[in-house]
């Protein structure tokens, strides 16, 4: 089975690569050629991720599925959230974004967050959402050197260190993407026996 992954995040790309299984050969959108930015302005993480998917599905006609994930941080009243990858500006740069988070957090004893990721697959003309959540904590300084995004800042419930400090494999068994990418693949293997 071939299905596109529609997004230019390299890193989003390799951590989703890992984790399927070899049945499944993911193209990118270096396949298509397509360069430009696919439009991402829903006020939502859910909205997002179906727009970046029926972006491909209309211009394309490509069976595909793409991904939004946002930090959300309870003492932020949710933020960044949708605003995640430019919560500091359209540079979307991480060194800021996880600056501005600190900063925010730097009278508060609530250091509550979590991960959200929200795929969309449109497979056959039909859309589906599957959704992955791990709840965690906001550290008060940069941890680690692995990952991407706000990885040095947020510690997963119950492992003690950050993502940045986990190796790919490591950071897999925890993350939100991982969660929802799982439930769309247990749906894929459903849809694979319930064809034949």
């Amino acid at each position: 089975m071939k299905i596109l992954f529609a997004s230019a995040n390299k890193n989003k790309a390799e951590e989703i690569q890992k984790l399927l299984p070899a049945s499944i050969e993911m193209l990118t959108l270096k396949d298509i050629q397509l360069t430009e930015d696919i439009p991402e302005t829903s006020p939502t993480i859910e909205g997002n991720a179906i727009q970046k998917a029926n972006y491909i599905t209309e211009h394309f006609q490509l069976d595909c599925f793409a991904d939004d994930t946002g930090l959300e941080v309870t003492a932020l009243n949710n933020a960044p959230g949708v605003l995640s990858a430019r919560y500091a500006g359209d540079q979307r740069n991480d060194l800021d974004n996880m600056k501005l988070v600190l900063d925010g957090l730097a009278s508060s004893s609530d250091r509550s967050a979590r991960f959200k990721t929200v795929i969309a697959l449109n497979l056959n003309g039909e859309q589906h959402l599957f959704e992955g959540i791990v709840n965690g904590e906001i550290r008060t300084e940069m941890t680690g050197t692995n990952g991407f995004g706000y990885d040095p800042i947020f510690e997963p419930e119950g492992c003690g260190k950050t993502f940045a400090q986990m190796s790919m494999d490591e950071k897999n068994r925890y993350s939100h993407r991982a969660r929802a990418l799982e439930k769309m693949m247990v749906f894929l293997g459903k849809k694979t026996l319930t064809a034949d």
